[in-house]
């Protein structure tokens, strides 16, 4: 019955069952890439405000900073599990871990 259960909930939702089952994100370097290029730029700005004794610039570039900072970290992935422990299905690994919560 779980079986099914599964096979179902596959067919009607498979971004729900990708995120439940763990999977690695792939990395995306580009926006990596963005992102410490904003870095950059909001650094930029902001040494230009403290320069140009422009308090809002400043502000501005230590906002364009931290975009980039969250754009950059965003775009990370988790580290891939072994290829063992994905080859197993959704419900084992949720039987698994039901039986380590009622063992405890």
């Amino acid at each position: 019955m779980l079986q099914e259960m599964e096979a179902a909930l596959m067919t009607e939702d498979p971004r729900l069952v990708s995120a439940l089952s763990g999977e690695a994100k792939p990395i995306g370097k580009n926006r990596i890439l963005l992102g410490l290029g904003l870095v950059v730029l909001g650094i930029l700005v902001l040494f230009g405000g403290l320069i140009a004794k422009l308090t809002p610039v400043g502000v501005l570039g230590f906002i364009i900073a931290l975009g980039g900072v969250i754009t950059a970290i965003s775009s990370l992935g988790r580290p891939s599990l072994p290829k063992a422990k994905r080859s197993s299905s959704m419900s084992a690994r949720l039987e698994q871990r039901w039986d380590k919560r009622n063992n405890q």
